[in-house]
C-alpha cells in the first residue's frame, strides 16, 4: 500500500491495472483514474491520454478525498477491478468493470461501469472527468444534461450517467460526495448514438446485476483453463490479461493496448503497440492450446488465415491492424508531452513496412502446431501457404531487420535466418503429415543450407557462442529459441555453452543483470538509435525455457529454471501484470501490458511445471 497525492503527474507505469471488453481497454491507476482509453476499439484514437501527457490528455478519476492509502486487486479470477481506499474515517472502494455478458447493441454493450461504494465508516469521494477526443487533438463540447453529461466530439459522442450530481468545472465536470456504510452511487461511460438522450443512471441493484454477471462471464471462460501445475493464479492471471488484449470480432491479438511508453524515460524509444504481430501468432496458438483455450486459437487462425490469402506472391506484413488492414502509418503527435517527457509520442508503425524475415518460421509454426492440436487445415490455406513457403526459399538469403525491427540498417541476424529454417521444416513436416502436394525435395535442400550456413557463419568461436548476426561479436537472447523450436538438441554442447555466455553479467559480454535477460547490449547501437533499455522480460522466460529443456539431461539446469523463473514473477505489479521491460530500480518500461511477455510466462510455466513433475525424485 501507498500514500497517494492527488497531484497531476505521472505514476509508474507499473501502477496501471486494465479492464476490457474484447474491444478496447482501460488503464486504470492505484489513484482510481483513467488515465488511458481508446474509443471504440484498441487502436482508435483516445479519449483519455493522461499516460502520454499529465496535463492536456485527458483522464476520469474517482478518488478518496481524505489522508488515504489505496490496495487495488482483481475481484478473484475475473478481470474487474477493485481500487480500494483505506483512511482512518472509513473504507472506500471504486469497483471498475466494462460489461462483456450482455449484447452489443445494448446501449451499455460498450461501457465503462463506474461503482463506487462505502464499506466502513464514512468517506468523502472526489470526481473528476476531463475528456480529450482524438489523442487531445480534439476538446469535445461538454454539457450537463438529465442524468449526468455529455461529451460532443465532431465524430464520437460520449455520454456519463450519473447517480450523484455533477457540476460544470472548465472542459469537464466534478462532483464531490460523501459515502456512509453501505452507501454507493453508480457511473457509466458510454457512446451515445443517433442523438439518443442519456439513460437514466442505474440502480444498486442494476449495477449489482451487472457486475454479477460480468464475475459470472469471467469465472466460466476461466473454468476452461486446464493449467493445473504450480503457478496456477500466475497463468491464470495471465490468461485473463490475453483474453483483454484479444479483439473479439476477428480473434487477432494484439501486442499490448498502449502507444509510445518509453522503453528509455526521457528518450526516443516510443513506439505503437496495438496491433497484430504475424509472429505473436505461432507464441500464442501454442501457448492458448496448451492450457485448453481451443476456441481461441481457432479464431486466431482464421485472422492468420485471411492475411495468408491476401498475401499472393510479394510475402507477409509485419504486423496488421485488428480488421487486418495493412495500412499503419507512423506519425508523431508532437502536441503531447509524453511520457515523463519521452518524445516523440508516435501512433502507427513503420516497422509494417520493414523486411522481417523469422515471421515465416513464426507463422508456420502456428499453422504445424494448430493442425497437430487444434483441427486439419484447409487444402486453400495449404495453397497460400505453399506459396508463402516457395517466397522463403527465394528470399532467405536477404538481410533483413528480424524480431527486434531495428532502424539501423538491415543485417543477416541469425533469428531471421533460424526462423527462416523453421518455415521449411514445417512446411515439409505438414506436407508429409497431410500428403499434401509440395516442392518437398526443394525445401529439403533449401532447409538443410540454412542449417550449415548458421552453424558455420551465425557461431562465433571468439565469444564460444551464436551470435546476434554474421560477423557479429556480440549476444542476442532471440538464439534461446533454438533448441525450443527443435533446431538444436537443448543438451547440445553449442547450445549449453550459448546459455552459459548469456547468462554472463551484462557488464562482462552477457546479457544477464539481476537475475533479467537483455535483448542484448543496447551498447552495440545495432538498433540505430539512441539511449539504452531496460531487461527483456519475454526474453528471461525464454531463458527459464531453454534452461528447462537443458533441464532433462542435468538436473542443476532444472533447479536453475526454477529459480530463475520464481524470481521473474517478482517483477510482476501488484496485479500480476508485465510491461515489455523491466529497469534498471526494477520499474516497468515500454509498452504495458505486453502480450509477448505474458505469453512467454504460460509457456515457461507449463513446461517448467511438466519438466518438474517428471523429474525423478532420486537424483534431487
Amino acid at each position: 500500500m501507498q500514500t497517494i497525492h492527488h497531484a497531476s503527474a505521472f505514476k509508474p507505469i507499473e501502477d496501471y491495472g486494465i479492464i476490457g471488453n474484447m474491444r478496447t481497454v482501460a488503464l486504470v491507476g492505484r489513484d482510481g483514474s483513467i488515465d488511458w482509453l481508446c474509443w471504440p476499439f484498441f487502436d482508435s484514437p483516445s479519449v483519455c491520454a493522461a499516460l502520454l501527457d499529465s496535463r492536456r490528455g485527458g483522464f476520469f478519476r474517482i478518488y478518496a478525498d481524505n489522508d488515504s492509502v489505496t490496495k487495488q486487486f482483481y475481484w478473484p479470477d475475473t478481470n474487474v477491478l477493485i481500487t480500494r481506499f483505506l483512511s482512518p474515517q472509513g473504507v472506500g472502494e471504486v469497483v471498475d468493470f466494462m460489461p462483456v455478458s450482455i449484447d452489443e447493441g445494448h446501449p451499455y454493450g460498450r461501457a465503462i461501469i463506474r461503482r463506487v461504494c462505502c464499506t466502513r465508516g464514512e468517506i468523502r469521494f472526489r470526481l473528476e472527468c476531463r475528456l480529450a477526443f482524438d489523442y487531445a487533438r480534439e476538446a469535445p463540447d461538454c454539457a450537463l444534461v438529465p442524468h449526468g453529461a455529455q461529451f460532443h466530439g465532431r465524430t464520437l459522442t460520449l455520454g456519463l450517467t450519473s447517480s450523484v450530481p455533477l457540476a460544470r468545472d472548465g472542459s469537464g465536470v466534478t462532483a464531490e460526495f460523501v459515502l456512509r456504510e453501505g452507501e454507493g452511487h453508480a457511473l457509466v461511460l458510454y457512446e451515445l448514438r443517433d442523438d439518443a438522450p442519456l439513460l437514466p443512471s442505474l440502480g444498486q441493484g442494476e449495477v449489482e446485476s451487472l457486475f454479477r454477471d460480468t464475475v459470472h462471464y469471467w469465472r466460466r471462460w476461466l473454468d476452461r483453463c486446464t493449467y493445473a501445475g504450480r503457478w496456477r493464479e500466475t497463468v491464470y492471471r495471465s490468461a485473463l490479461a490475453l483474453k483483454l488484449l484479444t479483439f473479439e470480432p476477428t480473434g487477432a491479438l494484439i501486442a499490448a493496448p498502449t502507444c509510445s511508453l518509453p522503453e528509455h524515460i526521457g528518450g526516443e524509444r516510443n513506439w505503437d503497440y496495438r496491433y497484430v504481430w504475424i509472429r505473436d501468432a505461432a507464441f500464442t496458438l501454442y501457448a492458448l492450446m496448451r492450457i485448453g483455450f481451443t476456441s481461441e486459437a481457432v479464431d486466431f487462425m482464421g485472422w492468420i488465415e485471411a492475411r495468408c490469402h491476401e498475401a499472393k506472391d510479394v510475402g507477409l506484413q509485419t504486423m496488421y491492424a485488428i480488421d487486418g488492414r495493412p495500412e499503419l502509418s507512423e506519425l508523431t503527435l508532437d502536441h503531447l508531452e509524453g511520457y515523463r517527457g519521452s518524445r516523440p509520442v508516435r501512433v502507427g508503425n513503420g516497422a509494417a513496412e520493414q523486411l522481417q524475415l523469422d515471421i515465416y518460421g513464426e507463422l508456420l509454426d502456428s499453422v504445424y502446431l494448430f493442425n497437430k492440436y487444434g483441427r486439419p487445415i484447409s487444402t486453400d490455406l495449404w495453397r497460400a501457404i505453399s506459396r508463402l513457403v516457395n517466397w522463403v526459399v527465394e528470399n532467405w538469403t536477404e538481410d533483413d531487420e528480424s524480431i527486434w525491427e531495428v532502424r539501423g540498417g538491415q543485417k543477416p541476424f541469425v533469428y531471421s535466418k533460424l526462423m527462416c529454417w523453421v518455415a521449411l521444416d514445417r512446411a515439409v513436416r505438414l506436407a508429409d503429415k497431410r500428403s499434401f502436394p509440395s516442392d518437398r525435395g526443394l525445401w529439403l535442400t533449401e532447409r538443410d543450407k540454412i542449417f550449415v550456413e548458421i552453424m558455420e557463419r551465425g557461431w562465433s568461436q571468439d565469444r564460444n557462442a551464436f551470435v546476434q548476426h554474421y560477423g557479429a561479436g556480440h549476444l542476442d537472447a532471440s538464439v534461446l529459441l533454438m533448441p525450443l523450436v527443435f533446431f538444436v538438441s537443448p543438451s547440445d554442447p553449442r547450445m549449453l555453452r550459448t546459455i552459459d555466455a548469456i547468462m554472463q553479467p551484462l557488464r562482462e559480454g552477457g546479457l544477464m543483470s539481476g537475475g533479467a535477460i537483455y535483448r542484448y547490449d543496447p551498447q552495440t547501437n545495432v538498433d540505430g538509435l539512441p539511449g539504452v533499455e531496460g531487461s527483456f522480460n519475454m526474453c528471461t522466460f525464454w531463458l527459464v525455457e531453454a534452461l528447462t529443456r537443458a533441464g532433462q539431461f542435468d538436473s542443476q539446469r532444472l533447479d536453475e529454471a526454477r529459480l530463475l523463473f520464481e524470481q521473474m514473477l517478482g517483477y510482476a505489479n501488484h496485479l500480476g501484470l508485465y510491461a515489455e521491460q523491466t529497469g534498471p530500480s526494477g520499474e516497468a518500461l515500454g509498452n504495458f501490458p505486453q502480450a509477448f511477455t505474458h505469453l512467454a510466462l504460460i509457456s515457461a510455466a507449463f513446461n517448467l511445471d511438466r519438466a518438474l513433475g517428471r523429474r525423478n525424485p532420486r537424483v534431487e
